[in-house]
């Protein structure tokens, strides 16, 4: 038998790591947040506050609707779901955010990186949907109020649920996927704080149509569709508060949009800005501050603007800690 040729630059069999000057990529660099030394330990110190107040305030809320029986509503049941979704994002990057502040160099090795991006696209979406969810029970709740039970019975609940965790499933599979067959030949640096697929693709030196397609037709499904499907919920809501006679009413039923409204503009744009872009058109300064908003802000944001404000979740507060409830 004759010997087997060694693999070109950047060619690799089925199974193996892709290849650096022909070389196995075992790594990836990561440029991080800053290269300023003296700022590291104030964004440690800012990340570290804000990972427990995420993690705090949505476990807590995800808790306090598992234990009070009068939180046991369609609108809770969503509310709970977005809350553990939410406390799963934010530990998906910040451990990582936090570690590389006090690391020399930011490293993470191919297989971390791939994983990490397949929770990305896998918890974004799932939220992108969740959130659409939660538009259609708000307008079946006011636009509907006499077939609301009916309409966001536990059958329904669970289909949007699980239909909404299938499709974010399908987007992750689909872009890690792709993502395994791209070959690195040329820098390992990532320009970004975390292992996202835009800047991935731009230390690709085989074809990305395929990624660059897959992005741009998931962006469409988990992003603008349901963006769209909000928007179509909405404008029904406000036909009919603007129907309500009385303004007392009519600032009742708008308060308990408002704030799904702030978290889904925030999110929505913020996302649909970090990935309908294509690669050629990634900036790093914009897609830092984009990710820090939807990947660390809002899941922190979340039950602060959903609950805190909630007579309903302060009751069920009080009651956890065996306090009288407030007149």
């Amino acid at each position: 038998m004759s010997p087997q040729a060694p693999l070109s630059m950047g060619e690799r069999t089925p199974g193996t790591l892709p290849r650096a000057n022909g070389t196995p990529v075992l790594e990836f660099l990561l440029e991080g947040l800053t290269d300023v030394t003296d700022v590291k330990p104030v964004l440690f110190t800012v990340f570290l506050l804000i990972y427990v107040v995420a993690l705090a305030g949505n476990l807590g809320i995800a808790s306090l609707i598992a234990l009070d029986r009068r939180l046991h509503t369609p609108m809770y049941f969503f509310l709970a779901n977005l809350s553990l979704l939410d406390a799963a994002y934010v530990s998906n990057s910040v451990p990582q955010i936090l570690a590389h502040l006090l690391a020399t160099e930011q490293l993470m090795s191919y297989r971390a990186c791939l994983t990490q991006m397949f929770f990305l696209h896998f918890l974004a979406p799932w939220e992108c949907f969740l959130l659409t969810a939660m538009a259609y029970d708000r307008y079946a709740a006011i636009c509907r109020p006499l077939h609301y039970l009916v309409l966001m019975g536990p059958r329904t609940r669970t289909i949007l649920a699980s239909v909404s965790c299938l499709l974010a499933l399908t987007n992750a599979l689909t872009h890690t996927l792709l993502a395994t067959r791209l070959d690195f030949c040329g820098p390992r640096l990532i320009t970004h704080f975390f292992c996202d697929l835009p800047p991935l693709l731009k230390l690709a030196c085989s074809s990305t149509q395929p990624n660059e397609l897959g992005l741009f037709f998931f962006s469409f499904l988990v992003a603008l569709l349901p963006c769209a499907l909000v928007v179509v919920s909405y404008f029904n809501v406000a036909v009919a508060i603007l129907r309500i006679r009385s303004a007392e009413g009519r600032r009742k039923a708008f308060s308990t949009c408002a704030a799904h409204l702030t978290v889904v503009c925030i999110f929505y744009i913020t996302s649909v800005l970090c990935y309908i872009l294509p690669s050629s058109a990634y900036s790093r300064t914009r897609s830092r501050v984009f990710s820090v908003l939807y990947t660390i802000l809002t899941p922190m944001l979340n039950p602060i603007i959903y609950s805190m404000r909630n007579k309903e979740v302060k009751r069920a507060v009080y009651k956890v800690l065996r306090r009288e409830e407030p007149m």
